[in-house]
């Protein structure tokens, strides 16, 4: 899936894992800073605490989370770094388990990061490696940050430590306290998440505060699922040779998982990576995708303070060959996780044929309108969900199919909202239309459109620039083949296409190669009830944007779109065996 997925253009950061070399989003082999902080300058701000060298914009949006009331200032060999109140006096949460307590209180006094600048976390400890990835606002390139580097021998560590980890197993009671813990941590600091996922990501406030109440949810949903986990009966007396035998299943661990979140959900789907796996007792080694490691390392950083043992999760950020390469190769990796672009997921799966490879990927998401549908409910719903965070998730709507005898009737209702999105600076808490997360992204919508438009295609509304923004974007007449119909866009753009009969709209759904979720708006159930059996979807809505989706669903795709299930309690199963125990009575 791409809820978001890397996008065809941004993925470069992905195709590192196939492909070499490694190439940044914007298609530049990977750069590294070793600059001292006090060098980065832009044109306005300070950050307090670290220096009173102007600092960029992007940074202070961050800083203004930290609140007196949970920081102070020490001042380390001449810089100062803001520091948790909770650094200094000790975790605030009791440790989970004796054996753990002295590596627990490592892990909260060693932090003493700054705001500016993210360490690794590996076995406990936060790693600096000498080498940064710069991390920097996809609206105005403005510097957001510095994480450490990670390579092949770091990610080697981190599996090190992922192994260790798992000789001295957790209980669920004991996963379950941990991932609740993390969950009530995280909604304590929902507004600094926001804000994180915002300024790496682009992704407007408002969507950034729904992505962050989401991931509240998915750790919730894990801890239940630590506690539930368990196994079958076997009705043994069912055959013959079954008499006089009691048998059972567990489900243990299915050992090391390697997980490669995207950057469009920087912080949920990296929980839909991280909370599943620990509930499921496995240790973690996760790359988040190198525009957007900050979210990532903050949840790190909440995992740790909610008493996490040391080695159950590490964060490498780097080149996407290099610390892939480990992955795949070492066998201690028994799965890997990984949401993006489908050929990328295709052929991880083909490098790592031995291992378990769970793939969430694109999709080019359909929508149907009939005409005996509330056809301003279905305007309003898809006009917003079609350009969230510029169209850059995997289920957001792409191909619209409206009936024939409504097809005006629609329109008339759909471009004015469409028209009246606010596009503007992520940061705004008004904006509805934010950047794309490369420049190298929006030029390759706008070609994308060029090629439409030169085949006969019509722009109803967008497909120019607003600054440096594209704008939200609607094309009627698109030909079946051309790419904004039968590739996944990730942009902020649809197409609205009239069609004839209920078979005709399926047979147009069903047309790609993709096949994550797809809707239907209608008042009639017999038609509701027949594109729920007939469209090639792993999720199908009715009445609802099929960009909707709650975390506790069974989330996934068919055909190019994927090969498992998300969701906590659906992943916490894929994350297990399942193993057979008779007893002879």
């Amino acid at each position: 899936m791409r809820e978001t997925s890397t996008s065809p253009g941004a993925a470069s950061d992905e195709m590192a894992l196939v492909d070499k070399p490694y190439r940044d989003a914007r298609g530049d082999p990977t750069a590294s800073s070793t600059a001292p902080m006090s060098s980065i300058r832009a044109s306005s701000g300070t950050l307090r605490g670290l220096s009173e060298s102007p600092v960029p914009q992007g940074l202070n949006t961050i800083n203004r989370t930290l609140s007196a009331s949970r920081s102070e200032k020490v001042r380390t060999n001449g810089l100062s770094k803001i520091v948790k109140r909770s650094q200094i006096c000790g975790a605030r949460v009791p440790n989970v388990r004796n054996v753990h307590r002295e590596k627990v209180s490592h892990y909260t006094h060693a932090m003493a990061t700054t705001a500016s600048e993210r360490k690794l976390l590996i076995g406990g400890d936060w790693v600096e490696t000498g080498e940064w990835l710069e991390v920097r606002s996809p609206y105005d390139r403005s510097l957001i940050g510095r994480v450490a580097k990670a390579g092949a021998g770091e990610t080697r560590r981190a599996l090190d430590a992922a192994e260790a980890a798992m000789r001295d197993p957790m209980l669920a009671h004991e996963r379950a306290a941990i991932l609740d813990r993390v969950a009530a941590l995280l909604a304590e600091r929902s507004d600094e998440a926001a804000r994180t996922i915002s300024a790496e990501a682009g992704k407007p406030m408002k969507a950034a505060r729904v992505e962050a109440t989401r991931a509240v949810s998915t750790y919730t949903m894990a801890a239940v699922e630590a506690r539930r986990l368990a196994g079958d009966a076997v009705p043994m007396d069912a055959s013959p040779a079954g008499v006089g035998k009691l048998a059972f299943t567990l489900r243990v661990p299915i050992g090391i998982v390697a997980a490669i979140s995207p950057f469009n959900f920087p912080l949920n789907l990296v929980a839909h990576k991280i909370a599943p796996a620990l509930a499921a007792g496995c240790s973690v080694v996760l790359k988040p995708a190198s525009q957007t490691p900050l979210s990532a390392l903050l949840l790190a950083e909440l995992e740790t303070e909610a008493g996490l043992p040391p080695g159950w999760l590490n964060i490498v950020c780097g080149p996407a060959g290099e610390i892939g390469d480990v992955l795949v190769e070492d066998e201690r990796v028994k799965l890997i996780t990984f949401t993006g672009s489908s050929s990328v997921g295709w052929r991880l799966r083909e490098r790592a044929a031995r291992k378990r490879v769970n793939l969430e990927l694109g999709n080019a998401t359909p929508v149907i309108v009939a005409a005996d549908a509330d056809l301003e409910d279905a305007a309003s719903r898809l006009a917003a969900n079609a350009f969230s965070f510029a169209g850059q998730s995997c289920i957001s709507v792409q191909r619209i199919y409206v009936e024939r005898g409504a097809y005006e009737s629609f329109l008339e209702r759909y471009l004015p909202r469409v028209e009246a999105l606010e596009v503007g600076d992520p940061a705004d808490e008004g904006t509805d239309v934010g950047p794309l997360i490369a420049e190298s992204e929006r030029d390759r919508v706008l070609s994308w459109i060029d090629d439409a438009t030169s085949r006969g295609a019509r722009v109803l509304s967008g497909g120019e620039l607003d600054g440096e923004l594209l704008r939200p974007t609607v094309i009627a007449d698109a030909p079946r083949d051309a790419k904004v119909s039968s590739e996944e866009v990730f942009g902020p753009l649809c197409t609205v296409t009239p069609y004839d009969t209920l078979d005709e709209a399926i047979a147009l759904a069903n047309s790609t190669r993709y096949g994550l979720q797809a809707g239907i708006f209608t008042s009639d159930v017999k038609s509701a009830l027949r594109a729920a059996r007939e469209l090639e979807f792993g999720g199908v809505t009715v009445n609802e944007a099929p960009t909707f989706r709650a975390d506790q669903m069974p989330y996934g795709g068919v055909k190019d779109s994927g090969n498992t299930r998300e969701g906590p309690a659906y992943a916490v199963r894929e994350m297990t065996d399942e193993r057979l125990v008779v007893l002879q009575l």
